[in-house]
């Protein structure tokens, strides 16, 4: 039998082992970037509340490690979006509201998108990455524009704003299921170059209009209502109380006694949107890309249903302000790894370019949480900071969540012995050095507010 000799066998034989071709060094990690609107705490892995259903997502959360005190730069769409994605805090930038167009300030060789094609990334998207109402497609190499207009109920649609309703529909009825079809299209294609794939759901953004299977798995006479208190907003400074507008969305709701339906429709959009994220990652694991696609889940900000007689995001506390963060990065983070420390959602785009390979820019303002991915329980002491408006600033630390407001108004929560923030400790002479050492993290400089726009350009 005749043998042939590789080149390498051949090296090895002439020079010895210590001159053997090195192997080709691993192959970079794609990315599978998962944004979802809207999605507070309410997914199973958090335990904030029993009556969600997210098999999808914690199981995705138990491929890797997801945090427990993850939270948003802003509590509200466009200012955490482009935050992220921009590494600028608001703060920085000036971009406080959605009304705010961002693209005037934050050049395109700035944004993350940006910092992966400069890579040699192939980058593609779909859905609500950025706020739709400010798009710059210029940052990528492909990206799905085409809309579809959702369905919406014949009858009952919900209480003022807070619309909901069950829609006679099939899942792909819905824009969202064509989004994942989109990005599982790009799973199933030969790529030639690493790929940054960013998917942006809308659901569980409002309206909940959502088949109405998934209001079945939410019998409204299972409904529970979220934890709460009477005259919770006695002791919120004016500055809290105007953020949370108790004679708006909360004072309508409870006139139409439809607490509960609210509910159901917000537990129906995020079970409708569990099965959308069960999809895609369905087809990641279908996929060639499989082994080496790191995986990074996010929401924009938290959600508010009723807690401290408030709806929406739009404030500055915990159910505003928290959402999930679970990440999947093969050969460093292990299965069930969950984590305890703060962080927030300024670290995503440090994180992706460090465990990429690629250099961080110098005006990103967040820092990589690799270290928590491969030890869930190292040391960490930087905090979470939120913004909402100018000089609106929340620090939260794994004890404390501290509120200056711009006016001077102030709030304290020790988060050990009040998770749901009923009791306001910022007038207590006894918490002052708290309160001191928390205001050290308040960001430096507070850039007045860019220009708003009526429609976008």
């Amino acid at each position: 039998m005749k043998h042939v000799l590789s080149a390498s066998a051949v090296l090895v034989l002439a020079f010895g082992v210590s001159s053997v071709v090195r192997a080709e060094p691993p192959a970079r990690p794609n990315v599978l970037f998962i944004a979802v609107d809207d999605l507070n705490h309410w997914v199973g892995y958090l335990g904030r509340n029993r009556q969600t259903r997210t098999p999808n997502i914690d199981k995705l959360a138990a491929r890797g490690v997801a945090f427990t005190r993850s939270y948003c730069v802003a509590p509200l769409c466009n200012p955490s979006r482009v935050a992220l994605m921009s590494g600028l805090r608001p703060s920085t930038t000036g971009v406080y509201v959605n009304a705010n167009d961002w693209r005037p300030v934050i050049a395109e060789d700035k944004t993350l998108t940006t910092a992966f094609r400069k890579a040699g990334y192939y980058v593609a998207g779909a859905g609500k990455i950025y706020h739709g109402r400010f798009p710059r497609r210029s940052e990528w190499d492909d990206y799905l524009t085409k809309a579809r207009k959702n369905p919406v109920p014949k009858g009952d649609q919900g209480v003022g704003a807070i619309q909901f309703g069950p829609v006679d529909a099939a899942d792909d009825d819905l824009e969202d299921y064509h989004i994942v079809n989109y990005a599982i299209e790009q799973l199933r294609k030969k790529h030639d170059k690493p790929f940054f794939l960013a998917c942006g759901l809308h659901k569980p953004h409002l309206p909940w209009f959502i088949p109405r299977k998934y209001f079945d798995l939410h019998p409204l006479d299972k409904i529970e209502l979220p934890p709460h208190t009477k005259d919770d907003l006695a002791d919120v400074p004016p500055a809290g109380v105007r953020m949370a507008q108790p004679q708006g969305d909360h004072a309508a709701i409870l006139k139409a006694n439809r607490w509960k339906d609210a509910i159901q429709g917000y537990l129906a959009a995020i079970s409708y949107t569990d099965m959308n994220i069960g999809r895609l990652i369905d087809a990641l694991d279908q996929s060639a890309y499989r082994d080496n696609t790191i995986i990074v889940l996010w929401s924009d900000h938290g959600w508010h249903l009723g807690e401290k007689e408030h709806w929406r995001k739009f404030a500055l506390w915990e159910e505003a302000t928290r959402a999930p963060l679970i990440w999947v990065v093969p050969g460093l983070t292990k299965p069930n790894g969950l984590c305890e420390r703060t962080v927030d959602f300024m670290s995503i785009y440090p994180t992706l370019l460090d465990l990429c390979g690629i250099p961080k820019p110098a005006h990103v303002e967040g820092t990589s949480i690799r270290p928590l991915l491969a030890d869930p329980q190292a040391t960490w002491t930087l905090p979470a900071v939120t913004t909402y408006g100018f000089k609106n600033h929340t620090v939260r630390t794994e004890r404390w969540r501290y509120i200056r407001y711009a006016n001077g108004d102030e709030e304290l929560y020790d988060e050990s012995k009040d998770p749901y923030e009923w009791t306001n400790l910022a007038s207590k002479p006894e918490y002052a050095a708290v309160k001191a050492e928390l205001a050290r993290w308040l960001p430096s400089k507070d850039q007045p507010e860019v220009a708003r726009e009526r429609s976008p350009k």
